[in-house]
């Protein structure tokens, strides 16, 4: 395939933003909220061809932008002969409608925009089915006269649109009905997967010690870093949303302490409800989570909000108690003259290594809790005590002979129950009067 076949077959888009001061800050668009929904853009496989960005007191209740903004985008489009308009704030399902027949193509918002970009980049069943989840829950509402034009969009047979992909074209013959039932089925079948979750968590949490999970703006660098701790061989390009399934990689901080790192879905500012509601089962491996690493892209002037969007949706999740290093990704293109700094934060570049050493350090601190390796020697008639080692601690040997040796890593808690068969690895805390 030639450039100007692939090129041909883009999506030629043009960006709306609208900053109103009736707006919340995270509602309005801005020059670099625009910057971003283009890269989106790219993601999806379009291309921007043409801006606009309006200042207005409040949005219009019936296109949005007013009358005239909509004819100044209708002549863009056509002096662009763009095929799609990307709004970067959020529409009604009726202002979506009126801007798609007074445009003449198609008309998504950044939502509508972000939730087709899953759709191509979901690759397990359960990031599919929470994709599918999140579009049948944006497009519900959405279904009264928006049918029609997509079919028109889509009749040629040719490759469908950005903004139309996901549950498949059936999807444009169906009821509301039908749509509700469809919800409550991947609801049923995403509560069941947290089930199953629940019961690895359990039995990993007991078996294989902490977990961390690596959070943070998309494209801050989570899975470089995954990559630097674990080797865990996670492709890492230069790209919005470039990872959308967890991935959970064992990291040994010491000889007695194993944690299990996960990677999570970069986050980004208005992120689409639905897609976070149906994520869930997914990100809230935070709530679980012994430790969370906030990855900072250092680089990126605009880190403070990116950082503030990653702490909304921390909290939005149920794990602001949870315990978190803050870690400033990309030093080794950092642009500022001090480096942020305390106790809980530490600059990185997982490309180059800078800085690793000293964030496993943290890590060791916040994590390895004082468990013991030891050596017990049980008689046969203590055999139960093996079965509590079990569920509480991690058995890595057992032996039968004279006695049953067992070597365990075990806390403290554990060995309080078990101190008179230890025969190696840990002794007694000395009483004071012993210093």
């Amino acid at each position: 395939m030639t450039e100007h076949t692939k090129e041909a077959t883009r999506n030629r888009a043009v960006l709306v933003g609208l900053n109103a001061h009736s707006l919340s800050r995270e509602d309005n668009a801005s020059e670099t909220s625009l910057e971003e929904l283009a890269a989106l853009v790219e993601t999806a496989g379009g291309t921007c061809v043409g801006s606009l960005l309006q200042n207005r007191d409040a949005p219009e209740a019936r296109t949005f932008i007013g009358e005239g903004k909509v004819a100044e985008v209708t002549q863009l489009v056509q002096a662009q002969e763009a095929d799609l308009v990307v709004f970067d704030n959020e529409l009604s399902p009726s202002q979506q409608r009126v801007l798609t027949e007074e445009m003449g193509v198609q008309v998504i918002d950044r939502a509508g925009l972000i939730l087709d970009i899953f759709a191509q980049r979901a690759r397990t069943k359960e990031g599919r089915l929470q994709v599918e989840l999140a579009q049948y829950k944006y497009l519900l509402p959405r279904l009264t006269g928006m049918w029609g034009h997509l079919v028109r969009q889509t009749a040629s047979g040719g490759k469908s649109p950005i903004g139309t992909r996901g549950p498949g074209e059936t999807q444009l013959e169906t009821d509301r009905r039908h749509i509700r039932r469809k919800i409550a089925k991947l609801t049923e079948a995403l509560q069941e997967v947290r089930r199953i979750r629940a019961v690895q968590r359990d039995r990993r949490g007991k078996n294989e010690g902490p977990g961390g999970a690596i959070v943070g703006y998309t494209n801050a660098g989570k899975s470089t870093l995954l990559n630097a701790l674990t080797d865990a061989g996670i492709p890492a390009r230069n790209r919005l949303f470039d990872t959308l399934d967890t991935t959970t990689r064992t990291l040994e901080i010491s000889d007695t302490c194993t944690v299990l790192i996960s990677d999570t879905v970069g986050f980004i500012r208005k992120l689409p409800h639905h897609l976070v509601e149906a994520f869930k089962a997914t990100l809230e491996e935070l709530s679980y989570a012994d430790l969370i690493l906030h990855v900072i892209d250092a680089s990126n002037p605009e880190w403070r909000e990116q950082a503030e969007v990653v702490e909304g949706l921390i909290t939005q999740l149920g794990a602001q108690t949870t315990p978190q290093i803050e870690v400033f990704n990309k030093s080794d293109i950092y642009v500022g003259e001090i480096r942020p700094h305390g106790e809980d934060i530490v600059s990185i570049s997982a490309k180059t290594g800078e800085g690793l050493d000293k964030l496993l350090e943290k890590i060791r601190k916040r994590l390895d809790t004082g468990v013991h390796r030891v050596t017990l020697a049980l008689p046969y008639d203590k055999g139960g005590i093996l079965d509590t080692l079990y569920r509480e601690a991690k058995v890595e040997s057992v032996e039968y002979g004279e006695t049953i040796q067992v070597v365990a890593v075990c806390a403290e808690k554990t060995i309080g129950q078990i101190r008179a068969y230890v025969v190696d690895g840990w002794q007694p805390p000395k009483a004071f009067w012993e210093d």
